[in-house]
């Protein structure tokens, strides 16, 4: 227990997500506990309008929680202050980003808001920082592009970039290969695994990916209507808990192969 206290870098308790409309709340998933490790790359999955956007932009603290917990390095989360919690956790979301001239570096250079002075004046460690996140994404020749300039590829490595440059302990991604092609697909997944190896950060996503979810990743959460599941590929594949994800009318999950395949 001290161990998996000591490693523990976010957690839940009996956290129920949702939204509230016309004073109303609206529950979309209730009594999820689960904790992410440090040095983890760990991805979300489930059906489309299962929550997990949700749940994602609630333990970051973008939406409250209906009820229960969020501790971030064992603090609540409700305790932090907007900078405070900006020098934890970073977040890229789906949404467009606004129109503008910025380049990929004054793009990236965002990140470092949390870090800057009053007047936002770049120090010699930002620009080493911001430096060292397009060198890991491998984004370097990049910089002096306008960022509407760039393929969705490239600008999603520059959202990961700029989330890197923010220099957090933990990088959550909502769906960040939605409208990628299956190499640049890869690519993204690649990168993710790599910075996990590199920095030690910690990088949870989620995605509709899964057989490279398995592939990838250290451990797999996994939302249903009933149930949430959080453990290795290998543990979730022996206990059969993929046959759960979807209706198996049209595919099954092949143990052998570890991958959903077409009846």
């Amino acid at each position: 227990m001290i161990m998996e206290s000591t490693n523990t870098i976010l957690r839940t308790e009996n956290l129920h997500i949702g939204y509230t409309a016309k004073k109303k709340s609206i529950s979309v998933a209730k009594n999820i506990n689960f904790h992410l490790q440090k040095g983890s790359f760990v991805a979300l999955l489930g059906k489309n309008g299962i929550g997990k956007s949700t749940l994602l932009r609630t333990i970051s603290n973008v939406q409250k929680p209906l009820e229960g917990a969020i501790f971030m390095d064992e603090k609540p989360l409700e305790s932090y202050s907007t900078k405070s919690l900006a020098t934890a956790i970073s977040l890229v979301l789906t949404e467009r980003l606004p129109e503008s001239q910025l380049t990929v570096f004054e793009l990236i250079a965002l990140g470092r808001q949390p870090h800057t002075n009053w007047v936002d004046q770049l120090t010699p460690l930002d620009v080493e920082k911001i430096e060292t996140a397009m060198t890991l994404t491998e984004i370097t020749h990049l910089s002096n592009q306008r960022y509407y300039e760039l393929s969705d590829g490239q600008l999603q490595r520059v959202l990961i970039a700029r989330a890197l440059a923010q220099d957090t302990p933990l990088i959550i991604l909502d769906e960040p290969t939605a409208h990628l092609d299956l190499h640049h697909t890869l690519q993204i997944f690649k990168v993710l695994k790599k910075l996990v190896s590199e920095t030690s950060k910690t990088i949870l996503i989620s995605t509709h990916e899964v057989n490279l979810a398995i592939k990838f990743s250290d451990e797999i959460a996994l939302m249903t209507e009933n149930s949430f599941h959080k453990d290795s590929p290998k543990n979730l594949i022996e206990n059969n808990i993929f046959d759960t994800l979807f209706p198996d009318e049209i595919i099954r999950f092949d143990k052998t192969l570890q991958q959903f395949v077409m009846k």
